[in-house]
């Protein structure tokens, strides 16, 4: 069973979202890391980068598999977890302690529109 904080909201496509102001933080859910299994590499975008809902803004690949990381709000990359290119097996490890990318959302309202923990576990539990 993942491990799924309350604190957070998450995507369909199994990213968590923390906001504090009008800053939001990205990063990869327990059940993508699991799923993808032994990663070894990431890409991530630059700072200064923008990026609708939806759009890719990086690609996380493991052992097993390649996935695109979808942006979850739309806006500006503010800061990019540099500690995480060298060292991607840390989002095995701690993958709600290893965010990815940080982003001045261009609207904030989008986060109401993220799923809450429980609905993600519905959204999981649907997947089995």
């Amino acid at each position: 069973m993942s491990k799924i904080p309350a604190n957070l909201r998450y995507t369909n496509d199994d990213e968590w979202v923390s906001i504090d102001g009008d800053t939001a933080t990205i990063g990869i859910t327990d059940h993508a890391q699991d799923a993808l299994s032994d990663i070894v590499y990431l890409e991530l975008p630059s700072v200064g980068d923008f990026f609708g809902v939806g759009e890719t803004f990086g690609v996380v690949e493991s052992v097993k598999a390649a996935a695109d990381l979808l942006m979850a709000v739309s806006g500006d990359v503010t800061a990019v977890n540099e500690d995480l290119i060298d060292t991607p097996e840390q989002l095995n490890a701690d993958p709600y302690g290893s965010w990815l990318i940080k982003v001045k959302m261009s609207a904030p309202a989008e986060f109401n529109d993220l799923m809450d923990a429980d609905g993600y576990q519905e959204h999981l539990s649907a997947l089995e």
